[in-house]
């Protein structure tokens, strides 16, 4: 199965020069963040937004809850806005309503992280992104971390370099024609 969500992963995020660029970049990104704010993270284990901060939280980020109606999450600290953390993040990781986006953008700004990430679902915003460069911050739109994680970071157990199978071989040439560079 993990290699026809790869294929729609590569289909929709290699789709034209600019993904391509935009993909680039999330993949050094990733690499490079520790600490990663998530606004609007749910108690409810059910949620998206909880279930995404456990993938990266898992995954070895340090994740920072901001929920003001919780006093843990995950575990960790919750604050009740970003202005409460009482240290630099990296990114601030969004899973609002997009008509909060903007405001939310905002209030990330005034921290000064290298990178604020709308979820998916929360939309793009062409004011917020605007806003974001002028300041010298990134804003990733409309992209999930923890998908952009799973395909471009994480390496399954049953992948190898060494070992293939006739089809293993095949994938592993269609994973390095394909494989982006940092």
């Amino acid at each position: 199965m993990e290699p026809t969500f790869r294929a729609w992963y590569e289909r929709k995020m290699l789709a034209t020069p600019a993904l391509v660029e935009e993909t680039k970049l999330v993949e050094r990104l990733l690499r490079e963040i520790k600490t990663i704010a998530i606004v609007g993270i749910s108690k409810n284990e059910h949620k998206d937004s909880h279930y995404v901060g456990r993938y990266l939280k898992n995954a070895g980020y340090r994740i920072v809850p901001v929920n003001p109606t919780a006093s843990r999450i995950l575990g960790e600290q919750c604050y009740a806005d970003l202005k409460s953390v009482p240290f630099p993040v990296d990114v601030v990781d969004v899973f609002r309503k997009p008509e909060e986006a903007m405001q939310i953008v905002e209030e990330a700004l005034e921290t000064r992280p290298r990178v604020i990430w709308l979820q998916l679902g929360v939309g793009t915003h062409d004011e917020a992104y605007q806003k974001a460069w002028r300041s010298g911050c990134i804003l990733i739109q409309n992209r999930c971390m923890k998908i952009d994680h799973q395909f471009l970071i994480r390496t399954l157990p049953h992948q190898s370099n060494t070992t293939h199978t006739t089809k293993g071989e095949q994938h592993e040439h269609e994973r390095e024609e394909t494989k982006l560079s940092v």
